[in-house]
């Protein structure tokens, strides 16, 4: 007798402004090549695996998905690979996007957007989407600089229809008091994971007191191992949960994060449609209160594991 297949919604549900998403979503990112993400030597993904990959996502109950116009590579783009696979796409789906740097095509960074130039993003999104508006359009942040103006321009955006709803990513507490002076915040998206920022924990915990989703980024990779599987090796206590549970230690990864609280959301991307399964299915684990305090422990441990 065969196991019957986890969905997402094993991960529980949030309300993400409006809209009730499962909290096991996937991200694009690794979707247009199938070396790491903004690599400029590696490979362009096959276009039908990474159409067939988004499609059996959704059939497994994902309904939130991140993405951003500058996820491509030489022949592939995450926004238009979406496009293809979903459109036209049901009313339950929730397609987050990011503005604020952009790519040339040559792949060359331009760090800093103009409120000018948020405008064209947002644009350059719906057009490659094939929408009329954005769910959820993420302000994504570098340094520490005031936001004000240009999380303002993303919220005329949204006053005109563009737009659904507003987040940031990779910010600090600070800026997201300052963007909820000016409009509804929905989600805070930032690196985070075991032993990867632990000064977050009092922020992740904060976000979920002012009933903002927290949606952490790279946290199956962990410290020094966002380069790829065997970057560094996986610290013991990790490896200890997975075995005791029969799981692998991505999917003990993502429950430690799931597990943070109910406001959490996790985005864990791929383009191997096994692993896609392995993700998805991560979010019917359920922690012991004892794995949780060994994981907490090498969460908050002084020393990386060897070779990061």
């Amino acid at each position: 007798m065969t196991s019957p297949t986890i969905t997402a919604a094993a991960s529980g549900t949030w309300t993400l402004g409006d809209r009730t998403v499962n909290r096991i979503g996937f991200g694009s990112m690794r979707l247009p090549q199938t070396g790491a993400a903004f690599d400029p030597d590696a490979a362009p993904r096959d276009r039908d695996q990474a159409i067939g990959v988004l499609r059996r996502a959704v059939e497994l109950g994902v309904n939130h998905i991140d993405t951003a116009a500058f996820y491509f590579s030489r022949l592939r783009s995450a926004n238009e690979l979406i496009n293809r696979a979903l459109a036209p796409y049901t009313d339950d789906l929730v397609i987050s996007t990011k503005v604020g740097p952009g790519r040339a095509p040559s792949g060359e960074w331009i760090p800093h957007a103009t409120p000018e130039r948020l405008r064209e993003q947002v644009e350059e999104n719906l057009r490659q989407l094939g929408r009329d508006h954005l769910d959820v359009v993420n302000l994504r942040v570098l340094g520490a600089d005031s936001i004000a103006e240009r999380f303002g321009a993303l919220a005329e955006l949204r006053e005109r229809g563009l737009i659904r709803h507003l987040g940031i990513s990779n910010v600090r507490p600070e800026h997201l008091a300052e963007a909820r002076k000016i409009a509804p915040v929905v989600c805070v998206q930032n690196l985070y994971g075991i032993q990867v920022r632990p000064d977050q924990d009092e922020f992740v915990d904060s976000c979920g007191e002012q009933g903002i989703a927290f949606v952490p980024f790279y946290s199956i990779a962990g410290a020094g191992r966002d380069k790829g599987a065997g970057a560094a090796p996986e610290r013991d206590e990790v490896a200890e949960v997975a075995r005791a549970h029969g799981a692998s230690a991505a999917q003990v990864r993502l429950a430690w994060t799931l597990h943070r609280g109910p406001h959490v959301l996790a985005i864990p991307g791929t383009g191997d449609p096994a692993h896609l399964e392995e993700n998805v299915a991560a979010g019917a684990l359920r922690l012991t209160k004892e794995d949780l305090a060994l994981l907490d422990a090498a969460h908050h441990a002084a020393t990386p594991p060897a070779g990061t």
